[in-house]
């Protein structure tokens, strides 16, 4: 199945998130079969991410949005950390620092953009300043409502310096967050992940799909699309998300440069350790 095709949005396509199952895993797709295709997909990636680093003609910025327990630390780490870190690191955007604060929006976003060779992965992002923000009415809707242009500005200016871009929505209900909130108050290991904000911010639930949706649908471009991907099942949302990475990373054609030096020259004069 073309899991790049069927969840990408389409530039000008008005997606509904009540519309899509958030717990579809396809019907060909089983759990343990999943799991040997993502064993050959982290080889895959690896593989391709090494070529990246080497030919250092192109960058990949993989963004992460998700409601709170979606799933972004989980892609990340079962994932994308098939990666080599010598050539991949991981932005975390929370609130904005005073400083960050006293600059555009933008401003600490872009300091984090990839250089070539490089993949970054950011894990929630400048969505945030069209969705938080918006939600909890901390910039007037004529300030947000006006970034959605300036994202897609952003982005362009990345793709024409040679980022690739792909976003990710994570795609789960609202019952399959309290159920993970819930397995968290069962496994001490995971009590530092839990806050009083977890529970308070699902009573703007609605607000949030509503937000989340119109960032979709505005800036999802040809340039950076977004796909929206089913994650009530952690081992499909994995799936889909690597077969898209890798298949996207394919579609480079990269190949291992050229040497700098005259290799038969080198072995000439130091295969014997001269």
């Amino acid at each position: 199945m073309n899991y790049r095709k069927q969840f990408r949005v389409s530039p000008g396509q008005k997606i509904r998130l009540g519309d899509i199952d958030p717990s579809f895993t396809g019907a060909d797709e089983k759990k343990e079969s999943a799991h040997q295709k993502l064993k050959k997909l982290h080889k895959r990636m690896d593989d391709l991410q090494f070529l990246l680093y080497a030919e250092q003609k192109r960058s990949f910025l993989i963004c992460l949005q998700a409601p709170d327990a979606g799933g972004k630390d989980g892609v990340i780490r079962h994932v994308i950390g098939s990666m080599n870190p010598q050539g991949c690191r991981v932005v975390s955007f929370k609130q904005p620092t005073s400083t960050e604060a006293a600059h555009d929006f933008l401003w600490r976003v872009e300091a984090h953009a990839p250089g070539r060779g490089q993949v970054a992965v950011f894990n929630r992002s400048h969505y945030e300043d069209v969705i938080v923000v918006r939600v909890h009415s901390l910039v007037p809707a004529a300030v947000w409502s006006e970034r959605f242009a300036q994202i897609n500005d952003f982005e362009r200016r990345l793709v024409a310096a040679n980022t690739h871009i792909l976003k990710f929505f994570l795609h789960i209900s609202k019952e399959e967050q309290l159920d993970r909130f819930h397995d968290r108050l069962e496994d001490e290991a995971n009590w530092w992940k839990i806050s009083e904000a977890d529970y308070t911010e699902r009573e703007r639930w609605d607000e949030y799909v509503v937000a989340y949706q119109d960032a979709i649908n505005n800036c999802s471009t040809e340039h950076a699309p977004w796909f929206v991907i089913p994650s009530n099942c952690k081992w499909f949302r994995n799936l889909a998300i690597a077969e898209i990475i890798v298949e996207t990373m394919e579609a480079f054609h990269m190949q291992v440069p050229a040497p700098h030096v005259n290799i038969a020259d080198i072995r000439q004069r130091y295969q014997h350790g001269r």
